[in-house]
């Protein structure tokens, strides 16, 4: 058992891996191809149908670019399409969901203190809540609200704020901030598999088979690739949040994920603006910084919390109790408690540590037990914490510790 749960560990950190780097080609691609074609230029020998060009340079050579709106005169032999990057994405962000929220869900998915619901409840809603969104966001985009896109993005805007709120009064902190993440991306990912990609299989289809194409389908699927554009930026706030617990170990935490998405959308404006050569709105990040600040200034309200007597109090869950049964318990909590504690506590005393590390609590025995893996990964078969040693964990410490994980596991 202990080592299943090195190679679970592995498991995770090859699936976060490979989620890293298809959301980075996801991306870059996404970008450059909006500041592609905000930036394309007229030119007076473009051949029938094309909308613009541009020149670029890169790694030492020069690229004409052309842009049709609908589809050229003839089909070129070799077509290059854009989509595995999103695919590949969305697959392994599920997978790592899976991983760390449907799997470690006693840990970090439902919040006792908010709700009591059994963790297959909690892994229903979680799954179920990705594909709602997606039905909604798509309703009110076939509702005619497409010609009026300033009004579908504040719809959309509320839409996300809800779901923040929602995710909130169930979840923990860190799993509200990750599920919003992952209900926005797969609003992004059904745009690219269920609208964008279908769209132009219809205009290649057409040239195919010597039809003219309707233009609507590419307006559509401009549509949906602006929204993404715009929802980007917020998604990799929020997938890069369960690493500070300043964002979402707070009451605030779906307030300061709404402010996200408004940055989200200052930012891109001012980037949007810049490649369609209309000038350089600076007053974006006037805006996005006081966004910033008030998120920083949320970030610092108060924790509500159960106080330390109460949790010292609580009963252990079947689960922990495996582990306050194990030979070696006591001598593991008098070690956590002495060497760790004074950062992961609901009011830390080390200088310069404001929340828990990850809002991982230790202040108590049924604390210790509840992240008894995490204890064994990090300070008994690693030195990852305490970070740098800074409160002299001794070898033998890090023996106990391991000494009672394979006790309680094997």
């Amino acid at each position: 058992m202990t080592e299943a749960a090195i190679i679970w560990e592995w498991v995770g950190f090859a699936v976060r891996w490979l989620h890293v780097i298809t959301a980075i080609a996801w991306i870059g691609s996404s970008f450059y191809f909006i500041a592609l074609d905000l930036g394309l230029r007229k030119a007076p020998d473009l051949p029938k149908g094309a909308h613009g060009e541009e020149w670029q340079v890169h790694g030492g050579g020069f690229y004409h670019i052309r842009k049709f709106l609908v589809a050229p005169e003839n089909m070129p032999e070799h077509l290059t399409w854009f989509k595995w990057e999103s695919y590949a994405t969305w697959l392994s962000g599920a997978a790592l969901l899976m991983i760390v929220y449907w799997v470690g869900g006693e840990l970090y998915l439902i919040d006792a203190a908010k709700s009591d619901l059994a963790l297959w409840q909690g892994i229903l809603i979680s799954a179920a809540s990705l594909t709602v969104g997606w039905l909604v966001y798509d309703t009110l985009c076939k509702s005619g609200l497409a010609e009026r896109p300033t009004v579908l993005m504040v719809l959309l805007f509320v839409l996300l704020v809800a779901m923040g709120w929602g995710y909130n009064q169930i979840f923990t902190g860190r799993a509200m901030m990750l599920h919003l993440g992952a209900f926005t991306a797969t609003i992004m990912t059904a745009n690219v598999f269920l609208i964008i990609m279908p769209n132009q299989r219809i205009v290649v289809k057409d040239l195919q088979e010597g039809r003219a194409p309707d233009a609507k389908y590419g307006k559509i699927a401009k549509l949906r690739s602006t929204h993404n554009n715009y929802l980007t930026l917020p998604v990799v706030f929020l997938m890069l949040s369960n690493h500070y617990p300043l964002a979402f170990a707070s009451q605030y935490n779906w307030i300061i994920a709404a402010l996200v998405f408004l940055m989200g959308v200052t930012i891109r404006h001012y980037f949007n603006s810049m490649h369609a050569r209309l000038g350089k709105p600076t007053w974006t990040w006037a805006v996005t910084t006081i966004l910033f600040i008030v998120i920083m200034w949320l970030s610092t309200a108060p924790l509500e919390q159960s106080s330390w007597d109460d949790e010292d109090a609580r009963a252990f869950t079947k689960t922990e109790q495996v582990f306050a049964d194990a030979q070696g318990f006591e001598d593991v909590t008098d070690i956590v408690l002495g060497r760790c504690s004074m950062c992961h506590a609901r009011e830390p005393g080390y200088e310069g540590i404001h929340r828990a590390p990850k809002n991982v609590l230790l202040e108590t025995a049924p604390e210790v037990a509840k992240w008894a893996k995490a204890i064994y990964l990090h300070s008994g078969r690693t030195t990852a914490m305490p970070p740098a040693n800074v409160s002299f964990m001794e070898p033998e410490e890090r023996q106990t510790i391991v000494a009672w994980y394979q006790a309680a596991t094997n």
